[in-house]
């Protein structure tokens, strides 16, 4: 299924070969990558857990995007509310609109099933622009600080700031 197409960006449903594709090229940058994230988040959508959408610019796999209508896990688990996971641009597709219509196109899904959404953002420097493209989109801390292995990281803890130390994030998406 196609959500958003401008002749340049397409959104769309993930397919099994963008998986390979995105893993082959996050590689390329550097980046600790592997094919069975993206094929899990394949299993999710194919069982109605999740969709999962690839961005083509200029038709080469350009990013990708998960939505959970109603995530078992993180700050806001089990409310009802749609959590947005595993969302990445390529860099050298970076700096065409890539990431704000994936943005767009799954904020347009999780207003479907609420009008919460939510997201865990790393802490280390390594998303620090996510860091900053979910403050400007409106996205607030939750309150409950640090999480560290999906639980509360609590004060004075011991963690590691890997992928798995986060913050979650959550936008109103409609009054």
């Amino acid at each position: 299924m196609v959500y958003y197409s401008d002749g340049k960006i397409v959104i769309r449903n993930m397919e099994e070969s963008d998986a390979f594709i995105i893993t082959e090229e996050e590689i390329k940058q550097g980046w600790d990558a592997a094919v069975d994230k993206y094929q899990l988040r394949l299993k999710d959508q194919s069982e109605g857990r999740a969709i999962a959408l690839a961005a083509e610019y200029c038709g080469n796999v350009a990013g990708y995007i998960n939505v959970y209508p109603d995530s078992k896990w993180g700050a806001f688990a089990g409310k009802g509310y749609p959590e947005i996971v595993d969302f990445g641009v390529l860099e050298k597709y970076r700096r065409l609109g890539i990431g704000g219509k994936l943005m767009d196109t799954a904020e347009g899904i999780a207003a479907e099933y609420s009008n919460t959404v939510y997201l865990g953002v790393g802490l280390h420097s390594g998303y620090g622009s996510a860091q900053r493209m979910y403050v400007k989109r409106g996205y607030i801390p939750d309150g409950t600080g640090v999480w560290y292995r999906e639980k509360v990281c609590e004060p004075y803890t011991d963690c590691c700031n890997d992928d798995d130390l986060v913050l979650y994030f959550s936008k109103q998406l409609k009054e």
